[in-house]
């Protein structure tokens, strides 16, 4: 099985020294429960492409600083290849900016949202119950990093995930038992360290104190990045078996 990592951001010269690039983050997460998978990246956000979507047998959008609707020369050539992967039922996970850009591409909304910043441990209740979701707990927290938010659902989406913050936290397509792709706004891949990391060099300066130091007391609550970890691996494994 090939996994293609669509690479839409860059960490700085510190961060990318002490935990790789944020395709590397993926294979951390997804790997140990795809054994059979290999991993390999489209750098989407310097200019590559995607040599097609059968190219790989899944996908997935990592996050990134830009918004989906900055005028990116890299974005339209991102939208139309998702739309291409999805009409080919081949199956795409997007995350944070991955999910945003999935929704706009099939046409829903992304915006600045008026909240402002969710940053920390969020917590979510699941939504929809089918077997795929199965490792995921009714109410699970993962990290959060985003002002950013998907305020329309894109037709042929359904919600199943949300909170008081982000009530369009996950998003999946197609039958929800079969989906052809899923995306969540927060970020299983990233540990609370990493979210430090990235909060001292660079959040604390562009978030205010009010929100900067709750958030950091929430990293010392137990996430469910494992368990992240083995739903996205078996959808992968589910989307195969089906094609």
């Amino acid at each position: 099985m090939k996994i293609g990592v669509l690479e839409t951001g860059h960490l700085s010269d510190t961060l990318k020294a002490k935990y790789g690039r944020y395709p590397v983050f993926f294979e951390r997460l997804v790997g140990p429960h795809l054994p059979e998978a290999e991993f390999f990246t489209v750098a989407i956000v310097d200019g590559e492409v995607a040599e097609s979507p059968v190219q790989a047998d899944g996908w997935i959008i990592t996050g990134s600083r830009s918004g989906a609707y900055e005028n990116e020369a890299w974005i339209p050539p991102l939208e139309a290849f998702l739309r291409d992967c999805l009409s080919a039922h081949v199956p795409v996970a997007g995350i944070c900016f991955g999910h945003q850009i999935l929704a706009q591409a099939m046409g829903g909304k992304v915006v600045n949202s008026a909240k402002g910043w969710g940053f920390g441990i969020h917590d979510y209740a699941r939504v929809a119950q089918p077997a795929w979701l199965a490792q995921i707990p009714q109410n699970f927290s993962i990290p959060a990093i985003h002002q950013d938010q998907v305020v329309e659902v894109p037709s042929g989406a359904q919600v199943f995930a949300k909170s008081e913050f982000c009530p369009i936290a996950g998003l999946v397509y197609g039958d929800i038992d079969s989906p052809h792709a899923i995306s969540i706004q927060p970020h299983p891949e990233m540990s609370a360290e990493f979210v430090a990391d990235i909060a001292e060099e660079r959040l604390q300066h562009i978030i205010s104190a009010n929100i900067v130091k709750p958030a950091l007391k929430s990293l010392a609550k137990p996430a469910d990045q494992v368990a992240w970890g083995k739903t996205i691996a078996g959808f992968f494994r589910q989307a195969k078996a089906a094609r």
